[in-house]
């Protein structure tokens, strides 16, 4: 991967300037919990800019931009709307672009949320994603991390990382799981996927579901992707109703347990990004809970 590019307000604030002079008035400043793809900063209180870390993540930005267009107002909460595409300048050399700010905590940062309502809300907005017309999203593929694709694609990681933590997992049942979720395949007509469906990029205001954001891996196929919360964040009757709510069948959810299982080795093996630390539990969930 190429090597990150250093962002800061200054940046954001000369880019702003030199493309979009009317917002150069409005402040800028970073926001407090930033994601791993992407760097978010205020633009004013109504707008925010996101810009690409690195280059790998800046294909996303136009095809990003067209879906939110198409899916702003077709689902049951809030999506961070475009109001205008950048370009590469003032030393930085990616595309960019700047957004409506949506108000409200993520999953991981709000309190007092009820899960069993947060699971089946949850589970209803995927449905509702999946049940939409998909000529605006992409066919799953190297733009979209291979989310929405088979599983398969990523059996060589999993191979990988169950040789580096020989010992310290249950391979053999790691195994198992990992061939249950490759022996089907999604044979229904390709549907919109988010990608990255985590508490990171999920807002709440007043205790219940109120936006989906970061849609840099969205596109079209298999659904199985968006389902890992089952086990990264749910448990009990929150997971029961997200299933319920979800309404996908069993072979579905056996990829999508694939698809926990390699992210939580793949974590614990230090071939990922952030979150080791949790991934630990995620993978006891993975093996012991099977939906």
């Amino acid at each position: 991967m190429s090597r990150p590019v250093v962002i800061d307000a200054r940046v954001v604030a000369e880019l702003v300037e030199e493309q979009f002079p009317r917002w150069a008035h409005l402040p800028v400043r970073a926001v407090a919990r930033q994601g791993w793809d992407n760097r978010t900063f205020r633009l004013g209180d109504e707008l925010s800019v996101r810009l690409p870390v690195a280059e790998p993540y800046a294909a996303a930005v136009q095809k990003e931009s067209r879906a939110l267009e198409f899916l702003d107002g077709r689902l049951p909460v809030a999506v961070p709307s475009v109001v205008a595409l950048g370009e590469p300048g003032r030393g930085y050399p990616l595309p960019w672009s700047i957004r409506r700010w949506l108000d409200g905590d993520t999953v991981d940062h709000a309190t007092g949320i009820d899960r069993v309502r947060l699971a089946a809300d949850l589970g209803g907005l995927l449905r509702v994603l999946r049940s939409l017309p998909v000529h605006a999203g992409r066919a799953a593929g190297r733009h979209s991390f291979f989310r929405g694709a088979h599983p398969s694609v990523y059996g060589d990681d999993v191979h990988t990382a169950l040789e580096r933590l020989d010992g310290t997992v249950d391979a053999e049942r790691c195994r198992s799981v990992w061939v249950a979720a490759t022996s089907s395949a999604w044979e229904s007509a390709p549907v919109w996927f988010h990608g990255d469906v985590a508490v990171g990029n999920l807002l709440v205001s007043n205790g219940r579901l109120s936006a989906m954001i970061d849609f840099g891996t969205c596109g079209v196929g298999d659904p199985a992707c968006d389902l890992v919360m089952a086990w990264t964040s749910f448990e009990g009757d929150a997971r029961e109703a997200f299933r319920d709510a979800v309404d996908l069948d069993a072979a579905t959810w056996r990829r999508a347990r694939g698809w926990a299982l390699w992210k939580a080795l793949v974590t614990l093996s230090g071939e990922s990004g952030p979150g080791g630390d949790d991934s630990r539990r995620v993978l006891h969930e993975v093996l012991t809970s099977p939906l």
